[in-house]
């Protein structure tokens, strides 16, 4: 059995198990997701690539580290419910670039201190990956890929924009059991993870996260033919 999720609420946090002296070791295959990333053509990652002007900036923080069992994870939010975009959905951290932002990595490490709390001084920038276009919100979101190098507490930091703090294992992303493709009325299709207690990875985060695995070389084959529904509580949020 695959290891589970971990997932704090606001006033808890979660406490990453502690890096020896030197930090946590990162893992050949963080480094090896931007390095395959650069061989493949954008479109590989998403049919939607950012217009050539007209759209708006945005970044977002892909961080693995150790978990609170020191096992190799990613830092995941699932967003407030009372929000009016996006509501519910497990994210990444990140958001806006704002003018202040000194580029997209900035603008990725600035809203996860906002967020979760994060303490950035322990992070180390791997690279990024090409920016993907929303359409529906016309962002172009730029996924930026980093290790946990001295991991912390995190908590979160907002709760009129953050419900839970959410570390899942990356042995519980690959293990092929927990995925399944899911289906929207509209005709969407993607990869997604149920991760307990009502939380559903899918969309755009999980998009990223499908791609993210094969190019880490961590992929293992699953039963994309597994098709469920979306819950109905997202219909009408976007993803």
């Amino acid at each position: 059995m695959s290891p589970l999720p971990h997932r704090v609420t606001h006033g808890d946090s979660l406490v990453p198990a502690p890096a020896g002296p030197g930090g946590a070791p990162r893992p050949p295959w963080v480094e090896q997701i931007v390095q395959r990333a650069g061989e493949v053509d954008p479109s590989w990652f998403s049919r939607f690539l950012p217009p050539e002007a007209g759209f708006r900036e945005s970044a977002v923080l892909v961080l693995f580290g150790p978990n609170p069992d020191g096992e190799d994870s990613l830092l995941l939010i699932e967003r407030a419910h009372s929000l009016r975009a996006h509501a519910g959905q497990v994210a990444f951290p990140g958001g806006r670039v704002d003018p202040e932002d000194e580029d997209v990595v900035a603008a990725a490490l600035r809203e996860a201190r906002e967020e979760v709390d994060l303490n950035t001084s322990g992070v180390e920038i791997v690279g990024r990956l090409p920016s993907l276009y929303l359409p529906v919100s016309d962002y172009a979101v730029a996924p930026i890929i980093a290790w946990w190098r001295d991991p912390a507490p995190v908590t979160v930091g907002h709760p009129d924009e953050v419900a839970q703090v959410v570390s899942v294992p990356i042995a519980f992303l690959t293990e092929p059991d927990n995925r399944h493709t899911v289906v929207h009325s509209s005709g969407y299709r993607g990869p997604a993870w149920d991760l307990g207690g009502d939380l559903l990875l899918w969309g755009f985060t999980g998009g990223i996260i499908d791609k993210t695995l094969e190019l880490a070389g961590v992929a293992r084959p699953w039963d994309a033919g597994r098709v469920l529904p979306l819950p109905p509580r997202f219909y009408g949020r976007r993803s």
